[in-house]
């Protein structure tokens, strides 16, 4: 079955960036001069995904209004010749069909990917995580997408991270598959945010999975894990242990490409420093400056 519906979690308080998420939803926050979540929704698309449901709750509704149209904005563009911010302003509406749905209460990020049962039905999907940006010149869900289709199971997405790291993450055990390129794996157990010593590798699951619809029925019977929320890695490492005729069995491709954190404050600066700076109308000057502020950090 071809794969053309994404899930997007967005309940979350943002608690991390206060004072600024107060008021102002953490996905909206820019990335330079898009929202964090538009370059989500725009991986999204271009992997083939027209049909994205934002899981979100309350206090959200700019990110209702931004995947909107806006014809007061548009036209006092269109009067002004502005083509290029017209553009912009258009591209957040056309990217998909973009649908919402609340959370209701934060119990989770398998709570959230749970409420997106009735919207996807009985068909594989993806689910795209916010803080995750994966930079465009390095595609991973079209890899991801491959692999379900290939194996009918689910999909998670791999990052080696130091092993320090590691209980910052989900982590997985894994093993080779037989006749498949080295970055794919079958992951045989997932364990959220172990320590260093008990971590079974130091392969992080990152934000990005593409998921059989069997994950549904696990979730409704996975009781709450850490932090006393429904975790999604636990469902996973269920699914890992059932049959594929079950809809079990669980795989992974490991990204080497290049990722940004924006779930981080610093790590946050970092991204936007990092597309910025190689963006072709900003990048040039951006860069110079940062050349020539550098050095003045020394003192």
């Amino acid at each position: 079955m071809t794969l053309h519906k994404a899930v997007i979690p967005a309940a979350g308080l943002g608690t991390r960036f206060l004072p600024a998420t107060k008021s102002t939803p953490k996905e909206m926050l820019p990335v330079v001069d898009k929202p964090a979540i538009q370059y989500v929704v725009e991986e999204a698309a271009a992997a083939g995904l027209d049909d994205v449901l934002l899981v979100i709750g309350r206090n959200k509704g700019s990110i209702e209004d931004h995947f909107d149209s806006a014809p007061e904005v548009e036209r006092a563009l269109e009067a002004k010749g502005d083509d290029a911010r017209l553009d912009g302003v258009r591209r957040s509406s056309e990217l998909a069909h973009v649908h919402f749905v609340r959370q209701g209460q934060p119990k989770g990020l398998g709570h959230a990917v749970l409420q997106a049962k009735h919207h996807v039905g009985d068909e594989p999907f993806a689910v795209l995580l916010g803080d995750d940006l994966i930079d465009e010149r390095d595609p991973l869900l079209p890899t991801m997408i491959e692999l379900q289709q290939r194996t009918g199971g689910s999909v998670v997405a791999l990052l080696e991270v130091e092993p320090s790291q590691i209980s910052l993450y989900g982590a997985a055990a894994v093993e080779a598959l037989p006749d498949g390129p080295e970055d794919q794996v079958r992951v045989t157990g997932l364990v959220e945010k172990p320590a260093a010593e008990d971590a079974p590798s130091n392969l992080a699951v990152i934000g990005r999975y593409v998921l059989s619809p069997a994950v549904f029925e696990v979730l409704e019977r996975t009781a709450p894990g850490r932090g006393g929320e429904i975790q999604l890695t636990d469902a996973l490492a269920t699914l890992a242990d059932l049959p594929a005729e079950q809809g079990g069995g669980v795989y992974g491709v490991v990204f080497r490409g290049r990722r940004y954190d924006t779930g981080d404050r610093l790590d946050y600066l970092k991204a936007v420093v990092r597309l910025a700076s190689d963006r072709e109308d900003l990048g040039p000057d951006f860069r110079e400056w940062l050349v020539n502020f550098t050095p003045t950090l020394k003192d």
